[in-house]
């Protein structure tokens, strides 16, 4: 499988952000995650792309365990946090440019970042610094920056929020596309993307995995 999630279980303090959650995702599976404010949707998201640590239980990434190897899963995952962390003063293509090379890209960094660019719809936009962008446009640029390394696993934490009508199509049919090669872990709140993207739905509510589900 290409992302194992097993007997999660995350504590702040006395609270429980994930009480034993277990799911596991394989290639060219597209899930849709699902669940109220606060159930713990984002906690288990970034414990699975390393930016937090577990309680207790296990994230593997293409047979390697996160918290043991999260240099080299890193690598193979791309994320796109709730809270969009770009900088605003960067030119797009710029910042795309910033973000191949820390992945080390290097040759390739042009190309990647030129597909980029037309893949998520920014052929209009590159020119201008993201503070100038509108939200639709910002999330763009932050999906550009999940796919730039050509991830194995696609961990996108409400990707389509602040998207109008047509930027929503375009970027549902971007997911779907992507979707087909690599293993993509959506959230969102809102069922007419999880039926239009997703075959699968995760569920959870009060810290726990409450559904999942398969058409």
């Amino acid at each position: 499988m290409s992302l194992s999630i097993q007997h999660l279980t995350k504590y702040y303090g006395q609270q429980a952000a994930l009480n034993d959650v277990s799911f596991e995702l394989h290639e060219g599976e597209i899930a849709g995650f699902l669940g109220p404010n606060g159930a713990g949707k984002s906690t288990l998201m970034k414990i699975a792309t390393g930016y937090i640590s577990a309680s207790s239980g296990t994230v593997t990434v293409c047979e390697k365990e996160v918290s043991e190897t999260e240099l080299e899963t890193r690598r193979m995952i791309g994320y796109l946090p709730e809270h969009n962390p770009l900088y605003p003063d960067l030119y797009v293509k710029e910042y795309l440019q910033f973000v191949a090379g820390m992945y080390h890209l290097g040759k390739q960094s042009k190309s990647r970042v030129d597909e980029m660019i037309e893949r998520t719809g920014l052929t209009g936009e590159y020119k201008k610094r993201i503070g100038q962008l509108s939200k639709g446009y910002r999330q763009r640029v932050g999906l550009a920056q999940a796919l730039i390394h050509d991830p194995k696993v696609l961990i996108l934490d409400e990707p389509t929020t602040g998207l109008d009508p047509n930027q929503l199509a375009e970027i549902r049919n971007l997911i779907i596309e992507v979707g087909k090669e690599k293993t993509v872990l959506f959230s969102t709140h809102i069922m007419q993307e999880v039926k239009a993207i997703c075959k699968r739905v995760i569920i959870i509510n009060n810290c726990k995995l409450a559904a999942d589900s398969t058409e």
